[in-house]
């Protein structure tokens, strides 16, 4: 008999749905040995956020076919060990949006009319209202880093509302800016601006600490920030201490970066102008139903030998074929990551061309695979196979598919994205070579021959006696170690690019003395 485990608590909708096509064996708070043990019994798993579904918990599910998440995010799920088991992996990326932005706005309006702190006072006895005047929104700026279905949603209540709506994402073009009535700005100068200021971001190492001291000193001292997205994004003990003197008028918390929120917390000894509550975002009726019958519905279709909507690993290949096109999907995603991190601004076109061998194979994932990489960079684990050509049509980003079968410039074909931002165009070429290894081939059309590496620095100049030898000791000087370097040009001193793999990454002020370097045109530090 086909068996369903659902090892977290979840709505009563989803496991009505689950009991129509399986038995539904509810075991919430199994210590990982334990689910070990028993997961071979089972064909599927449904989850929340408190089960973690590791490698070797997937390596023992031989029965398994489907993990669903009821939720958005499957950070806790080893989603490639699941791959590559070829078990589908799903989740519900659109039952929680609302919740979360309505707490938003509801964490923002708080913070203007001093709600829970003027509720504490009377319910004491007292009836202060002169120390509780509050703040309008109407007509107030509000700054929304993040535009993705969550930050949008907030963005068009507030509109709605009367307020000026500022935004920065790095992946909305000018163009989808100006439907949604907002107008983007560096991070910089919207922290500068805003009157409020709602996070709408996952956490990355990009944007661990993203908000800190430094940028909460740049701030309005009537500004007040809202975060209901990823704990960590937000350098708790700085904000506390901003708040706490002044720095900004208030802020509001519903994710910390380890949870529950410790005893000694600094946020706990702010006493004014701070609001603080325990991850309620998605803790609505309506959302935790919204997510159990989604996900419930998945499974159940997946049992009944039907697709399911929302995979996250990749929908509508088999592990057999997914396992053959494994280097050419990660060679897609790696140019992905590179070509958003060479654009510096927002893509407003991506060009997908198959050359060669290449344009034999399935289009869409690879696509989606290159989707997934360029998004990646500002997106981190929140971009998907599933969504990732949604999230690059909600921020106006057209997509351009080319197979050119005739191309043999590599006996296995070669893969190239183009892009066009605000900010300039550029291209990247790679292959799969035959023992398997992925190289960069051409970048912005200089021919190289490059294995892609964690931490890189490509560059463009020109092509000049010492030049090559200033950037090598700069690096030194800031102790970045150089694990190896490929210079690209077309004709003798005219433009080069070089490509540096670093073993650490490049701190901003090392950045810009490579940019001071004479005859350098463009410096791209690129993390993979």
């Amino acid at each position: 008999m086909t068996k369903v485990l659902v090892s977290d608590p979840i709505d009563q909708a989803g496991i009505d749905i689950l009991s129509q096509v399986a038995q539904v064996d509810l075991r919430t708070g199994l210590p990982p040995e334990q689910l070990r043990e028993i997961i071979g019994d089972y064909d599927a798993l449904m989850i929340r956020s408190g089960t973690t579904v590791t490698a070797d918990i997937i390596e023992a599910a031989d029965k398994l076919r489907i993990i669903g998440r009821a939720g958005v995010g499957v950070d806790n799920v080893d989603v490639p060990a699941a791959t590559k088991r070829g078990v589908l992996v799903v989740n519900s990326p659109e039952g929680n949006t609302i919740a979360a932005a309505e707490h938003a706005l509801a964490l923002m309006l708080s913070l203007s009319r001093h709600v829970p702190h003027a509720h504490a006072s009377t319910m004491a006895g007292g009836w202060d209202r002169k120390t509780y005047v509050g703040n309008e929104l109407y007509k107030k700026k509000l700054g929304v880093v993040g535009l993705g279905k969550i930050g949008s949603h907030v963005a068009r209540v507030a509109t709605a509302m009367g307020m000026e709506l500022l935004a920065y994402d790095p992946f909305v073009s000018p163009e989808r800016a100006q439907q949604m009535q907002v107008k983007l700005l560096p991070l910089a100068e919207l922290f500068a601006e805003a009157d409020y200021i709602t996070l709408h971001l996952p956490r990355t190492p990009d944007t661990e600490n993203l908000v800190n001291a430094a940028l909460l000193r740049t701030m309005k001292p009537t500004a007040r920030l809202v975060n209901c997205a990823r704990g960590g994004i937000v350098d708790e003990a700085a904000l506390a201490e901003a708040v706490e003197q002044g720095v900004i008028a208030g802020a509001a918390l519903d994710v910390y970066a380890k949870e529950p929120l410790a005893a000694d917390s600094p946020l706990r000894t702010v006493r004014e102008r701070l609001v603080l509550t325990p991850h309620l975002g998605a803790s609505t009726t309506e959302a935790q139903e919204n997510v159990a019958i989604d996900v419930a519905e998945q499974i159940r279709d997946v049992l009944l030998g039907l697709p399911a909507r929302s995979a996250v690993n990749i929908p509508g290949l088999n592990a057999e074929v997914m396992e053959q096109l494994k280097p050419h999907l990660q060679l897609a995603e790696t140019l992905g990551q590179l070509v958003s991190q060479l654009a510096g601004g927002a893509i407003s076109e991506l060009e997908v061309r198959l050359q060669g061998e290449f344009a034999s194979h399935p289009t869409q994932p690879l696509v989606v695979a290159a989707l997934k990489g360029m998004l990646s960079t500002a997106l981190g684990d929140s971009i998907n196979y599933v969504n990732a050509s949604l999230e690059a049509k909600d921020r106006g980003i057209h997509v351009l598919e080319v197979k050119d079968a005739a191309s043999r410039d590599y006996a296995g074909g070669s893969l190239q994205l183009s892009s066009r931002s605000s900010k300039g165009n550029h291209s990247v070429t790679g292959a799969v070579f035959a023992d398997g290894e992925l190289r960069v081939t051409s970048i912005d059309e200089f021919p190289v021959n490059v294995t892609p590496s964690r931490h890189m620095l490509f560059t463009r100049h020109r092509d000049m006696p010492g030049i090559i030898g200033q950037i090598g000791s700069v690096l030194g000087e800031h102790n970045v170690n150089i694990a190896s370097m490929q210079v690209g040009r077309r004709i003798v001193r005219g433009d080069a690019v070089m490509v540096l793999s670093l073993d650490d990454p490049i701190p901003p002020s090392l950045l810009a003395c490579v940019h001071a370097i004479n005859g350098i045109q463009e410096a791209h530090p690129v993390t993979l």
